[in-house]
Order: C-alpha cells, then structure tokens, then sequence
C-alpha cells in the first residue's frame, strides 16, 4: 500500500517522462535488433561521434562506450593459448617419395625450385634462410602424384626470413610446402604483403604444418589473365602476427578472391590487427565470384595477444567486404560466394562478427562454436544460408533483405547482450581464458543429427552431437 502511494504521488509530468524514456529505451532496443548492431559494435560509434566536442559530451561517450564493451566483452585481456593439436605441430609430416634436392641457404633454394621437376623433393637444411630483393620462384609444374615440395625435415628447423614484400610466388600447378616457418621481417612491418602469392595457373597448391608470421595477408590467392588456382589445400598451419599491422593493404591471413574448391582446414589463425586504412580485418574469407570454399575444423581468435585495440575484426567470411568487378571470376561478382561450407569451426574474442555471409549464395553453417563475438550475419539479398547446431554467443540475423533457415541453435538474442547476458559462455570452465571444457554436461542436441565430422578435435560425433565445434575441446590439446 506504502509503495502504491508513493507511485501516486508521483507528479504526472514525471509519471509521463518515465513512460516516454521506456518507450524510448524499447523503440531504441528494437532498431538495434533491426540493424542488427551489438553494443560491442555500438560502442566505438559513441566514441568517435562524441569525440572532439566539449569535455561532458566527450567524457559521457568514452564512459558510455566502456560500459557498452564491457556489458558484451567483459574485461580486456590477453589468451594464454595451451599447446593444441591446431595449428602446426612439432611432429613432422613424413617426407614423400621423389627425387631428393637438399639446399642449405637461399641462393640454392632459389637455383632448386627454378628449375624444379615433377617429383622433386628440396628439403632445406636447419638454419636461417634471407629471401630479398624478390620473391622465391614457383613457376615450373608439378604434376597429379608428383607434386614439388619443398620442406624441412623437421617443423621449425628452417626459418625464410622475408624482407621482400611478397615470400614465395606460386605461379604453377602442384606445388606442396610444409614444415617451414616464413618470417616477415619488413622494415616497416607493413611491407611484408605475404608468405605466399599463389595465382594464375597455380592450381593445387597445399601448405601443411607451416608457421607463418607477420604479414597482411600470409595467403593471397587470386587469378590472373582467365587463369585461376583452384583446388587448394591450407591445412594445419599456424598463421598470426606478434604486432598490429600498420597498413592501409587489407589485412586478413587468408585471402581468397575468386578461386574454388580450396579446403581451409585445422589451421590456428590469430591476431590479425589493422590499425591503418579502414581498420576492418578478417581471419579468412573466399570471395570474387569464388565457390565451394570449405573452411572446417580451424580456430580463428581474432584478439589472443593483441587486446582491446581499435578496428573491427571479423572472424570467417564468405564475401568479406566485396570485390572489385575487375577481380571477379565471372566479371560480375553477382555473387561473392556460392556453395560455401564451414564447419567445427571455433571462432573467438572478435570485435565484430564471428562469422559474416557478404553475397554468399547457398552457404551451409553448421556446429561452430562462436565466443565473444557480434555472432552471425547474412547480408544483401543475394546471400542464402542454412544455418544449423551452432552454439552462438551472439545473435544470428539477417540483415539487409538476407536470407537465412536457422535451426536448432543455441545462441544469445541481442536485447540480452545489451543487458551483459551471455548464458552460452556459462557452459564453459573459463571462456574468459579460452578454458572450453564444459562446466557440465555437454548440451546436446535431441534427437539424432546427421551432424558434419569429424569436430573441431578431430574426434567422430555420436548420434545425438553436441552443439557446436567439439565433443570435448581437452581433446583439441597437444599430447605431452
């Protein structure tokens, strides 16, 4: 009765403004979800519209913007990653049968794979091996069962130190690397563009159990005069950077315009920083006309070392930011993307987006795992996606006229995030540091599923899977 009074007594004017600030708190909520803009997105848009103004205008927004971050984010903080059996191993990849070519410093590297034949096995010696002035030659072919390799014997023994802004060049087919570590060690940092260029006719390349290093885009993949290198193979390589990337060249480790059938495979990708041009970054993305790219089983974290600074990242994209007509496949790009597959895959701590669909036609989602990212997006009308066993922290959405079938999923309804709930990171140990054990029982799904395998950690999924990338991420550790 007490409380009925009080309210009573209330003026009527105030009674009026507390009813309009929830309206207007409700309209504000529901155009938010209509954008489909999470406060870790909203948040630098605070910041930078109130900067430059008068001390209480500017102060409110930098207050406003650290509340909306931490309410999503929570704490900033560095991940101490254990050893995983992502990303490359110190178990070497056994030597394949061929002509041995042993080379022990870059000038016999060179001279070897300049005139390289079908078969050709050139093992570099353990050492430190300086690529300048330009980039290592792979212009003669391999053939179907006689691929060109070139490695080391044991992973980490040989390091190319590159000073050029391209490493190695692959301008022919069959060419195979694995067991290297490429360096960018580029004054500035910036000009180190990538480890690897593979164009044209470049078709089935692979890279396995490499770890490259501080570059914008570690792989750059694009066709050339009507030549495109389809059919390639990125798998089980470690790819990250050790400092932001100041640089107005896109910065994404994976860089793919407008070849198919590539398999993005059990690689660990992180820290992938751009602090110059518009600040976008992405930790992979197939794009320019591009189709049936399949990105599975690989842990992308957008932030591991490189916390908290400015820019928006985005994790896994079909389409990314779009292309230019000139780089397009089909000279049009009506699609970005069509046909495209990611599975098990672990998306993590991402300014943006964990996963974005740009233009991306009949794109297949199913059981990754997203943490501390703005969720799932499919954009434009030209984008089409089934979207199924996810386990969101975040929102899945369709944004301007996209197109999406989303099925039994767990994630997180955006109004919650503006409230600093996030029931998907309460089934984990510790997400905060990347501890993705369960607190408790796996949730699964009912029924039995035709859910896609192996997971994340390499491990067969029962009948009735589990949502998301694993069946239990200790699996995804390195043995002792």
């Amino acid at each position: 009765m007490k409380g009925r009074r009080r309210l009573s007594a209330l003026p009527a004017a105030l009674v009026l403004l507390v009813l309009l600030a929830l309206a207007g708190g409700a309209l504000a909520l529901w155009l938010l979800q209509e954008r489909a803009i999470a406060p870790r997105t909203l948040a630098p848009y605070i910041a930078k519209r109130s900067a430059g103004h008068n001390p209480l205008i500017t102060g409110s927004g930098s207050w406003a913007a650290s509340v909306l971050t931490r309410l999503d984010r929570g704490a900033p903080q560095a991940y101490a990653l254990p050893p995983l059996a992502l990303g490359a191993q110190q178990q070497g990849l056994v030597a394949p049968p061929g002509r041995l070519r042993p080379v022990t410093d870059v000038a016999e590297l060179r001279a070897a794979m300049q005139d390289a034949a079908p078969g050709d096995v050139i093992t570099l010696a353990p050492g430190s091996y300086r690529v300048r002035k330009a980039a290592l030659p792979a212009r003669r072919p391999g053939e179907p069962g006689q691929p060109i390799v070139v490695r080391a014997e044991q992973p980490g023994s040989a390091v190319l130190d590159i000073v050029t802004r391209v490493g190695i060049e692959v301008a022919a087919p069959y060419w195979r690397f694995e067991n290297l570590v490429l360096q960018g060690a580029c004054r500035p940092a910036g000009g180190c563009e990538h480890a690897f260029h593979v164009f044209g006719k470049g078709a089935h390349f692979a890279a396995r159990n490499n770890t490259l290093l501080d570059f914008n885009a570690h792989f750059k993949i694009n066709g050339l005069r009507g030549s495109f290198p389809d059919a390639g193979l990125i798998e089980g390589n470690t790819i990250r950077n050790e400092t932001p990337r100041k640089t107005g060249s896109p910065v994404t480790p994976v860089d793919l315009v407008a070849a198919s059938d590539w398999v993005v495979r059990g690689n660990l990708i992180a820290d992938f920083v751009k602090l110059g041009g518009d600040g976008v970054s992405y930790g992979a993305f197939a794009k320019g006309a591009a189709e049936r790219t399949l990105f599975e089983r690989n842990m992308v974290v957008c932030e591991q070392r490189l916390h908290g600074l400015p820019g928006q990242r985005v994790g896994l994209s079909f389409g990314g930011g779009g292309s230019g007509r000139r780089y397009c496949r089909d000279g049009r790009c009506i699609t970005e993307h069509e046909d495209g597959i990611m599975r098990n895959n672990l998306v993590a701590s991402c300014s943006d987006v964990g996963i974005y669909l740009n233009g991306a036609a009949r794109s297949s989602i199913a059981h990754n795992t997203l943490l501390d990212t703005a969720g799932i997006h499919v954009r434009f009308p030209t984008s089409s996606a089934e979207i199924e066993g996810n386990l969101v922290d975040g929102a899945v959405l369709a944004r301007n006229g996209g197109q999406l079938r989303a099925t039994d999923n767990l994630q997180t309804p955006l109004v919650l995030q503006y409230a600093g709930l996030h029931a998907q990171r309460g089934l984990f140990a510790d997400p905060a540091r990347l501890d993705l054990r369960w607190k408790r029982a796996a949730p699964r799904r009912a029924g039995p599923h035709a859910a896609p395998g192996p997971d994340l950690c390499g491990a067969a999924r029962p009948k009735q899977a589990a949502y998301g990338a694993f069946e239990n991420f200790g699996a995804c550790m390195a043995p002792p």
